[in-house]
Parts: C-alpha cells; structure tokens; sequence
C-alpha cells in the first residue's frame, strides 16, 4: 500500500504511486486517486443526508432517503450536494410538525446592478457566472473559479480557463495550502503573486497550479455583513501579479459583498423552500399505509 500523504482537503489520501507522474514543479497526483477522493468526498455529505433522514422520518432506508433527496433537488433547481449540506446542518423540524419553517417570511432577492438581465436573478447558476466574469474583467485575466462554502469545505462551483488536472485537484478545499482557505479564514482579500515561490502552498497544490499556467492568484470572499464566508471567487494571471490598484480592490470588494448577500439570500429562500418540500414529502411517506410501495 503506497504511504500517506497530506492533501488540501485535509484528509489523508495515498501519495501518487511510482510512474504517476513527476512535473518540475512538483508532485502530480494520478487522475484515479483525484477521482475516488472526489468521489469519497461528494458522497460524504450526501451519505450523512441519507441517514439523517432515514432515521428521522422512519424511512425503510437509504435509498427511500436518496429518492427523497433527489427529487426535492430536481424540483427545487439546486444541487444534490447543496441540499444533503442543508439536511446536515439545519437544526431538525419539531417533532409531529407539518412543517419545517412555520411562519417563515419570505423576500425578493437582493439587487445586483452589475447582473443582466435582472430576471436572472433567481437562479444561482447565472449569479455565479456573471459574478466570475465581473471578477475577472475587473482583474483583467481569463482564468478563475468560484467556490461555494459547504460541508466545512469549499466545493468548486464554476470556472473558465483552468484545466481538468486544476479543477479536479481542487474539487474540494479543506486545508490551509491554498490561499483561498487562507481568504476563507482571513476573511479578506489575499493576493499571491508569485505561485512559484508563496509559503502558502503546499508542493502538490502549487504544482497543481503552476502546471494549468496560473503564476499568480488573487482571492475575494463571498462574505455576508456578520463576516460569514459563503464562497470565494479566485482569479487567475499568467504572470506574476504587482497587485491591484485601490478602485481594482474596492470593485472586488463590493462584488463580494454583492455575491455573498445573494448567497444568503438564496439560503434562506430557495434552499429553505427545498428542505421544507423535502420535509412535506418525507412526512406523507412515513406515514404511508403499510405496504404501499416505496418511491417520491
């Protein structure tokens, strides 16, 4: 068995076995090892989900509390891994309740004056997209990610210009070698600029960048007004960065705070609404007659 090694998710994960792959940079891991750790990841979270549920409800297992899952997901419009993070993390309905949030208000989302059309304001997907391309025209580069705080990780979410080795590697961000955790953490905006030679990262994770052509990175929390971190957005340089200018900076800032105010937004509203459909259906089920066949 090849020995262990530290990875930026912050779990143990084999080293790269002989033959793997050697850049000048650094360590290179084998796309099958990426592959079962994102796998083993992205269904940590959802696996936690199923048994939440399954015991909650009374549910004759976890598939019954996978189906669930899988149908409050597609309905609501929002990820599998999003709603299996709310289930975990959203204290549970009173016992007997019809529903999870009573009296729960409900509010139209905050403007974003940079997001056109406006009416795509409701969906995530158009948010996260027109936000990565407001960071990146403001930083002036084409490569860069956006990452969404979930599960006690960051979970990348979108990117452009950054290549399969890049966003596998950094599928999930846990540990402090990358300086968006140490954004995350800070709570503010970081700059590397220069990849190449900043303690920040680890050898695997700088090789991971140097080798998709970034030398430089700089970071923008997606934070709310009590200093949570919702997500980051990162961008990219092909050359080592002499920073940004002061309106640079403050445009990057106020994109955070528009994006992470969205974020919080979109939790309250659409994820609160999928859990409580979540809950509406999975009471009708556990209370099924005896017998009745199984299914959303």
């Amino acid at each position: 068995m090849a020995p262990l090694s530290h990875h930026p998710s912050g779990e143990a994960t084999p080293t790269p076995p002989s033959g793997s792959g050697e850049g000048p940079e650094g360590p290179r891991w084998a796309q099958e090892q990426l592959d079962r750790r994102n796998r083993q990841l992205g269904h940590a979270g959802v696996a936690r989900a199923q048994g939440i549920l399954a015991g909650r409800y009374r549910l004759q297992g976890a598939d019954e509390a996978f189906a669930l899952l899988k149908t409050a997901s597609q309905q609501s419009n929002i990820k599998l891994h999003t709603l299996a993070d709310a289930v975990v993390r959203t204290p549970a309905p009173d016992q007997d309740a019809t529903a999870w949030f009573p009296g729960r208000t409900r509010s139209h989302p905050p403007r974003l004056p940079w997001l056109r059309p406006e009416g795509s304001a409701h969906n995530q997907g158009a948010v996260l997209k027109t936000a990565l391309r407001r960071v990146l025209t403001i930083t002036q580069t084409p490569m860069g990610n956006v990452q969404l705080a979930e599960s006690g990780r960051l979970h990348l979410a979108r990117h452009t210009g950054l290549n399969k080795y890049f966003t596998d590697f950094f599928a999930f961000v846990e540990g402090p070698t990358t300086s968006c955790a140490q954004a995350a953490s800070a709570r503010r905006q970081v700059t590397v600029r220069d990849v190449g030679t900043a303690t920040v990262f680890d050898e695997a994770s700088r090789h991971a960048i140097l080798q998709t052509g970034s030398r430089a990175a700089h970071s923008v929390p997606l934070a709310i007004g009590n200093g949570q971190v919702r997500g980051m957005i990162s961008s990219h340089h092909e050359r080592p960065s002499s920073g940004f200018t002061r309106a640079q900076l403050a445009a990057l800032q106020q994109t955070g705070s528009d994006v992470g105010g969205w974020l919080s937004w979109h939790w309250r509203t659409v994820v609160l609404d999928a859990l409580e459909h979540l809950h509406t259906q999975a009471v009708s089920t556990c209370r099924r007659p005896e017998g009745a066949p199984v299914g959303p």
